[in-house]
């Protein structure tokens, strides 16, 4: 698959197969993405693939009351009809126990650096070297006709999510990927707001593109 097309096609899939993802679809998608950029070649990212029935059932059953809490969800709800995407959003979370892996994203808290803890603001810099690797796995699934849906809710229950799979000190929780076949078809293109309004040349006030 060309790189751009993957990238263009590689959404949240909520909705997905029963059959089972082999292992070496798994180890050929592992494979690639350990090159993501990361501070310092420090590598701190580590992976638990979660098949047992038992446990993404118990994944599930502290999900869901994440997802019902979940800000502006509700509200949204009541003043309009739900949206496809609401729609599938619910499926997900009613059927996440039957999702064929749950890939829980870790990392070696001593291998992150951020830089950004003490400007009062919520630090983000530490992801930094985590996520571009897990977008990297995302895409290496996408390759091979695989489906995923990235998620950081359940990172709020961290504790038990540690203590169900024995995760040891040290080691932070930094989402969660659901991995399948789709139930659907994989999107031609995604929707996205044009790049008029994001890219700016040498001031946030000047857009580096003309949007005419």
């Amino acid at each position: 698959m060309e790189l751009t097309e993957a990238m263009r096609t590689t959404g949240t899939c909520r909705r997905f197969r029963p059959d089972p993802v082999p292992d070496d679809v798994l180890h050929r998608a592992f494979e690639v993405a350990r090159f993501g950029p990361q501070g310092g070649n420090r590598q701190p990212l580590r992976w638990v693939v979660v098949r047992d029935p038992v446990l993404k059932q118990a994944l599930a059953d502290l999900y869901a009351p994440l997802w019902e809490a979940y800000p502006g969800r509700g509200s949204a709800r009541r003043d309009r009809p739900p949206t496809r995407a609401a729609i599938d959003a619910d499926h997900f979370v009613a059927h996440l126990a039957e999702v064929p892996a749950i890939i829980v994203v870790c990392a070696e808290l001593a291998a992150l650096y951020p830089t950004d803890v003490e400007l009062g603001r919520l630090s983000v810099v530490g992801g930094g070297s985590i996520y571009p690797t897990v977008q990297n796995l995302c895409l290496a699934l996408r390759e091979q006709g695989v489906g995923t849906a990235f998620t950081t809710l359940l990172c709020r229950e961290e504790p038990r999510v540690r203590e169900l799979l024995g995760i040891p000190e040290g080691i932070i929780t930094a989402g969660h990927i659901a991995v399948g076949y789709p139930e659907r078809p994989f999107p031609t293109t995604l929707r996205r707001g044009p790049v008029e309004r994001v890219v700016f040349a040498d001031r946030y006030d000047r857009p580096l593109f003309d949007g005419g």
